[in-house]
């Protein structure tokens, strides 16, 4: 084989590989709305307020014959909704690897998430429990998917560009969401231009999501290819599978410590995109439009923030760089404890300090586990990895829930989560991470 020939097949490759991962991005890009959308903006406070209304005289709602208070339910709701999502996600990143069938996969996952999310049109009157069950199996699928998207991270991009890559996918995904909201907006505050109510305004916005994430889907879908299949087992069930890939985890004791670190501190993060715009409704006193802005704006600024960071961890490693993003996090939640109510420019100035950290933050995070994952078990590690990820976390939403039942205080509850942030910078800061990553089998970067 002549050298123009080896030359030619490493072009291709290459260009290949470009190709995946531009396809690779636009499911960020095509999921992000939900995130954003759905679970940031409209459905916590609405869900809320269906909740209220079919609530009895002392402010509960009885699922299934629980006393629950309403201004809890929509934590709740999210909270359960990991408990589908352990069962469900160990069992398809085994499936993944062992058949090596991820796009199958992903579309299942997607078009379950999109459909629920466009079923949320019909939520309305008093039909909590129907906006409850939309939104477990929305998460659920949300989860999966995002963790088969994640898992496809260590085979389109080399070590050393593994940082800037999962930048961009997450610089993208606020892209997706900064142009959805801005519709949003103008839908919602001009919601009588259009002859619709402002009920209507908001299933649509909840619907649009979905239609969104269903058809941008397409995109990846054509793009990125499934690869040889691992070895092949018989199939588990889903807590057979969690507790194979936690055995396995065993033998990467490194890995795991960077798996709990993540765990705590993206709980902490995953809780604050989930609960606060009920935060701001509830306990602040803002309207719907100024929640959609404050959203905006930490979309806008959480693009620059991800390239910023991205570019920060070639000089300073991620680790070093997601550890000063705990910090400000820290700060940033603290400082939402004492917002005035009813101060649309202080919760801006919140919004922006969570916009410029939010997105460096994960996708570090994200890049960085990717260098601790033993190779041929990207999808299996990776469903762990996703219990904590873009708001599927359980304890958070939880400890945020029942701190309000107990005080009937959402500053308290906002309060309650700084913990999460302090105990993960404690634990990823003991993680020697450059170790961690040898003992995966993988190749070491320069700088990490």
């Amino acid at each position: 084989m002549g050298t123009g020939t080896v030359r030619a097949g490493v072009a291709d490759e290459t260009a290949d590989l470009r190709r995946q991962q531009r396809g690779w991005y636009f499911y960020d890009w095509a999921c992000s709305v939900y995130s954003t959308s759905v679970l940031t903006v409209f459905i916590g406070p609405y869900l809320t307020s269906v909740a209220e209304h079919a609530a009895d005289a002392d402010g509960y709602v009885h699922p299934l014959g629980v006393p629950v208070r309403a201004g809890s339910f929509f934590a709740y709701s999210v909270s359960l909704s990991v408990i589908l999502a352990v069962v469900a996600m160990p069992l398809v990143g085994g499936a993944a690897d062992r058949t090596g069938r991820k796009k199958p996969l992903l579309a299942a996952a997607a078009y379950t998430g999109a459909a629920a999310t466009t079923g949320m049109f019909f939520l309305d009157g008093d039909r909590y429990l129907l906006g409850g069950v939309l939104l477990v199996v929305a998460n659920a699928a949300a989860a999966v998917g995002a963790m088969l998207y994640n898992s496809y991270l260590p085979q389109i991009a080399a070590p050393e560009e593994r940082d800037a890559v999962s930048s961009r996918g997450w610089a993208f995904g606020y892209g997706a969401g900064s142009t959805v909201l801005v519709a949003n907006l103008v839908l919602y505050s001009a919601h009588d231009s259009f002859g619709l109510t402002q009920t209507q305004a908001v299933r649509i916005c909840l619907a649009s999501a979905g239609l969104w994430w269903g058809a941008f889907t397409l995109v990846p879908l054509r793009r990125l290819r499934d690869r040889r299949a691992g070895a092949a087992g018989a199939p588990a069930t889903g807590l057979r599978q969690l507790a194979s890939t936690v055995r396995d985890m065993r033998r990467h004791p490194l890995t795991l410590s960077f798996l709990l670190a993540y765990l705590v501190y993206n709980d902490g993060i995953q809780t604050v995109i989930s609960q606060a715009s009920v935060y701001g409704s509830q306990e602040l006193g803002l309207g719907q439009s100024t929640l959609i802005v404050a959203v905006l704006l930490v979309q806008v600024l959480a693009v620059a923030g991800a390239l910023t960071m991205g570019r920060l961890a070639r000089t300073y490693g991620a680790q070093r760089t997601i550890l000063g993003s705990l910090v400000a996090w820290t700060i940033t939640l603290a400082a939402g404890y004492f917002l005035p109510a009813k101060a649309p420019v202080f919760f801006f100035v919140l919004a922006a300090g969570i916009g410029l950290v939010l997105g460096g933050s994960q996708a570090l995070s994200r890049s960085l586990f990717s260098h601790l994952v033993p190779p041929g078990k990207e999808a299996e590690y990776f469903s762990a990895y996703e219990l904590s990820d873009r708001g599927m976390s359980w304890l958070g939403p939880l400890l945020f829930g029942v701190t309000y039942q107990l005080t009937g205080s959402y500053r308290s509850a906002i309060i309650s989560l700084v913990a999460f942030f302090v105990i993960g910078f404690v634990l990823l800061a003991r993680v020697p991470v450059r170790r961690a990553i040898a003992a995966a089998g993988n190749p070491v970067p320069a700088k990490i």
